[in-house]
């Protein structure tokens, strides 16, 4: 079983979990060979990659312990750096485009909830303070916006919100909308649905408010990711 798979900037490499040797490990897959390899070699449980804007570098979570933090190590191999030491769960780290800013979900307040910190970890501060849990942030390819998941007790809808913690809006309804990626456009978004008997399958959302649309697949889908521009 494989889980978040997640593209390259123009789609050369795939990171992705891999639950083949008993435990969550992030590989690199090579989308021309088909190739793959461990992005850091060792045993500690890893999930949750996501690429640079340049695809140069990849942010991921690991757990040395009881503790999960946010990490980053080169697409090409080499010594990975941790960026968070929060006791909590650190996760879905995703890279501003300018590659200088990290936004991240975390618990240490008690709840899931949205951060940014600078891309050497300094300057960690929340902005989510809207009443829910705050999950799978995703940083639009132009940098105006992020994507996440609004978790409360009447569901799971898409919104997006400015890296200041500003201009909150939500896009779907739910009741169980999830995992954002956006279009090379930042004008469009694509996620997962589960409908009342647990099947899952795509949708896209515009951020102008239009009613979210199907993905006509031959059959269910998650973790959707959406590319750069490919040329």
């Amino acid at each position: 079983m494989v889980l978040t798979p997640r593209l390259s900037p123009r789609a050369s490499r795939i990171a992705f979990v891999s639950l083949a040797g008993g435990r969550p490990q992030v590989r690199l897959l090579e989308t021309e060979t088909g190739a793959d390899r461990p992005l850091v070699p060792n045993e500690a449980i890893s999930f949750a990659p996501r690429f640079s804007a340049d695809g140069s570098q990849i942010a991921f979570s690991m757990m040395l312990g009881q503790n999960s933090d946010i990490y980053v190590a080169g697409a090409e191999g080499g010594q990975a750096r941790r960026l968070t030491t929060s006791p909590g769960v650190d996760t879905d780290a995703s890279f501003s485009p300018d590659g200088t800013k990290i936004a991240f979900e975390s618990d240490r307040s008690g709840s899931q909830q949205l951060y940014v910190m600078n891309s050497d970890g300094s300057g960690q501060r929340r902005i989510s303070f809207g009443g829910a849990a705050y999950a799978a942030p995703d940083w639009s390819p132009d940098g105006e916006w992020i994507a996440f998941t609004r978790r409360e007790p009447g569901g799971r809808r898409i919104g997006i919100v400015r890296a200041d913690g500003t201009g909150e809006r939500l896009l779907t309804n739910g009741p169980a909308d999830e995992g954002a990626s956006w279009a090379a456009s930042s004008r469009e978004l694509i996620f997962q649905r589960i409908d009342g008997a647990g099947n899952s399958s795509l949708y896209r959302v515009s951020i102008d408010g239009s009613e979210p649309r199907s993905v006509a697949l031959p059959q269910g889908a998650s973790d959707p990711d959406w590319s750069g521009v490919v040329e």
